[in-house]
């Protein structure tokens, strides 16, 4: 349960990839700038500061949420997971990091940790996702310079990964 302090802040407790954590924040403050500026998490990318193009995703509760227009005492109680959260089971890349890096993924990078994450979601809710499912998943994602191709393939090589690792 948020409580608001003596200063009128609230006081936010949460678990942010995988520890937990307690802010002191306004009613007001979103999480990309609790994460940006707060944190000095900058994974987590901002454009369009609208709920519009995803490249802000983090994940709460395993499913995507635009921290842009997230409120930072929406997070009291549960689990958040931002970019710098992601890594394999041994410290190393996740499946879907190394699925994105061998395809190239990407370009300029900026929608690059909301699709990992967007994927990340996708593949806990679908091990083994058809072109269709995928390609619903990410249009609430935009990139502007893939062309999405890669990203499709990226997503598909790495259920095809997770599913190898957990010896299906």
């Amino acid at each position: 349960m948020s409580l608001v302090s003596q200063d009128g802040n609230l006081k936010v407790s949460f678990t942010l990839n995988g520890r937990a954590t307690t802010v002191q924040t306004t009613s007001t403050r979103v999480v990309s700038d609790l994460l940006r500026d707060d944190m000095n998490m900058k994974g987590t990318r901002v454009s369009c500061g609208r709920t519009v193009c995803g490249a802000c995703s983090v994940l709460v509760d395993g499913f995507p949420r635009a921290a842009c227009s997230t409120f930072t005492f929406e997070l009291e109680g549960r689990d958040v997971q931002t970019i710098e959260g992601v890594e394999g089971s041994d410290g190393s890349l996740d499946p879907v990091q190394t699925a994105f890096a061998r395809k190239s993924a990407f370009q300029c990078g900026f929608c690059t940790s909301g699709m990992i994450l967007l994927a990340k979601s996708l593949l806990a809710a679908h091990p083994d996702p058809d072109r269709e499912t995928i390609i619903a998943w990410i249009s609430s994602n935009i990139c502007r310079c893939t062309g999405y191709e890669l990203i499709i393939e990226a997503v598909q090589d790495a259920a095809k990964a997770i599913k190898a690792e957990a010896g299906a």
